[in-house]
């Protein structure tokens, strides 16, 4: 991997999504508690069911959005295609809808459950804001792991895949 393709995918898309994850799912997480003192742990609209929601949605959102933005960049020569797809990646669907789809299940089966059985032995409720606070940093480490992955796979062979 180039020095270019290590700036492009730990700068701009890993250092990128944290600024960009914090920001968003701060205000979506004081837009649909706004008003509530705690947030309950479980339930419908509560902590956990937000959290496994993450999991899933985030990948998929940023599968939809980062492929294009990343082949975008392959286009207009901002960054080189990286040559072939490398190896952990070939199995992932081309079409990138379902890639988001395969992503967001992968990792709300696999961050999910940890993530929740960790949240259930620190406490039942969540101040408001240390909700807010949470689902911030939360949903910036996730985009810190997926978004350069994301990125990597539109970059690798962007040339031959058009957009998919």
């Amino acid at each position: 991997m180039s020095p270019a393709h290590k700036r492009f995918l730990l700068l701009e898309e890993g250092v990128g999504s944290v600024v960009v994850n914090l920001v968003i799912n701060a205000a979506i997480a004081f837009l649909m508690f706004r008003g509530a003192p705690t947030v309950p742990l479980w339930g419908q609209q509560s902590v956990v069911s937000d959290t496994i929601g993450t999991t899933f949605f985030l990948p998929l959102f940023t599968t939809l959005i980062v492929t294009s933005l990343a082949r975008r960049q392959v286009s207009a020569g901002r960054v080189a295609p990286f040559a072939g797809m490398p190896l952990g990646l070939q199995w992932m669907p081309i079409h990138t809808l379902w890639r988001g789809v395969v992503l967001g299940l992968i990792t709300a089966f696999v961050i999910a459950p940890p993530t929740v059985a960790i949240l259930a032995t620190l406490s039942n409720d969540h101040s408001f804001w240390g909700f807010v606070a949470f689902k911030a940093i939360f949903a910036a480490v996730l985009g810190a792991f997926v978004t350069p992955l994301i990125a990597l796979w539109a970059i690798a062979g962007a040339s031959d895949l058009g957009d998919a």
